[in-house]
């Protein structure tokens, strides 16, 4: 069965259409109306190995909080129902990523059960129309609506374009350990029995 969701979304102040397939190629269609942020989504795609599909009509003209915050809440849920009851994945991710003087580790735990735990020091600075504070939104939104636990650990880093493309590219790939069918477990991996 083919592991995939698609999110609609409407609300006074976005209407986002979402299509994510767990078991892609990394392929990506973002059109968000926040360029940086279109660059961050084709990243988690492309590290991922998802397609990812998405469309976001938000109110810009306030800012890009709106837009961020919503399309990580449609991603998270799209993970939740791309992935079912959850029956022979990892469960656990992580990766450890540089780029140039930029050094981030992102762990994930798909364990029903939401948390983010934030550490990296992102400088606030404005990438095009995009808030490098929103970086710790989108993830944050994800972890709710996506049942998941997520940490992020940023050792070190400078330049906010490298940082936050960073961690996106880090959760990304901690994210396809994850989702990945686990060759030697078939079911719940879980004691419990239910994630």
């Amino acid at each position: 069965m083919p592991r995939t969701a698609t999110i609609r979304r409407e609300t006074a102040e976005t209407t986002i259409d979402l299509t994510l397939t767990l078991d892609g190629t990394g392929k990506s269609t973002v059109a968000t109306g926040v360029g940086f942020f279109d660059h961050m989504l084709t990243h988690i795609a492309k590290h991922g190995l998802f397609d990812l599909t998405v469309t976001c009509k938000g109110d810009l003209h306030i800012d890009a909080h709106h837009t961020v915050e919503d399309v990580g809440i449609c991603f998270g849920k799209a993970l939740v129902q791309a992935l079912g009851d959850k029956a022979g994945i990892r469960r656990y991710g992580d990766a450890t990523v540089p780029m140039d003087e930029t050094l981030v580790t992102a762990a994930v735990d798909l364990s029903g059960r939401p948390f983010l735990v934030w550490k990296a020091d992102v400088p606030t600075e404005l990438l095009g129309t995009f808030s490098s504070q929103l970086a710790e939104e989108f993830w944050r939104a994800v972890s709710s609506a996506g049942l998941l636990t997520l940490h992020v650990v940023m050792h070190h880093g400078r330049n906010t374009h490298h940082v936050v493309e960073t961690i996106f590219k880090a959760t990304a790939r901690a994210l396809r350990q994850a989702v990945e069918p686990d060759p030697r477990g078939s079911g719940i991996p879980s004691t419990k029995g239910v994630l």
